[in-house]
C-alpha cells in the first residue's frame, strides 16, 4: 500500500491533482439580431410563417391539421386520397360483417342438413318397422 502512495507522489505528476479552471465562455450569439427591435426582426427574419413546408423528390409537402399533404398535386388529390382511405376502411368493415354473416349462414345450413338426415333416418326406421308389422 505504501508503494502505491509513493508512486502517486512522483515528482513528475506533483503531489495532488488540481485541474485548472476553465475561462468563462464568450457571448453565445455573435449575431447582432438580438439588438434589433421586434418589428425590424419580423421584417428581417420573416416571422409571419405558415405551416411547415418541405420538398422531397420534386414534390412539395405541407403539414396541415396533423398530416403531411402534397402541394404539387393539389390539395384536392390529397383530400381525395384521404376520402378513399376512409371509404376503404368502411368497405373493409362491411366485408368483415358479410364474412361473419356467411359463416353464421353456413352453420345454420349445416345444422339444418344434420336435422334433415336425422329425420330421414327416422322415417326409414318407421317404414321398416311398419313393413315388419305387416
Amino acid at each position: 500500500m505504501e508503494d502505491l502512495k509513493k508512486s502517486l507522489k512522483m515528482p513528475l505528476f506533483g503531489n495532488t491533482f488540481s485541474p485548472k479552471k476553465t475561462p468563462p465562455r464568450k457571448s453565445a450569439s455573435l449575431s447582432s439580431l438580438h439588438t434589433l427591435d421586434r418589428s425590424t426582426r419580423e421584417v428581417e427574419l420573416g416571422l409571419e410563417y405558415g405551416p411547415p413546408v418541405m420538398n422531397i423528390g420534386g414534390q412539395s409537402w405541407k403539414f396541415e391539421e396533423g398530416q403531411w399533404l402534397t402541394e404539387s398535386g393539389g390539395n384536392g388529390s390529397s383530400r381525395e386520397l384521404q376520402r378513399l382511405k376512409k371509404r376503404n376502411v368502411q368497405l373493409e368493415e362491411e366485408n368483415n360483417l358479410l364474412k361473419l354473416k356467411i359463416e353464421i349462414l353456413l352453420d345454420m345450413l349445416t345444422e339444418t342438413t344434420v336435422e334433415y338426415h336425422m329425420m330421414e333416418k327416422e322415417v326409414k326406421e318407421i317404414k321398416t318397422q311398419h313393413r315388419r308389422k305387416k
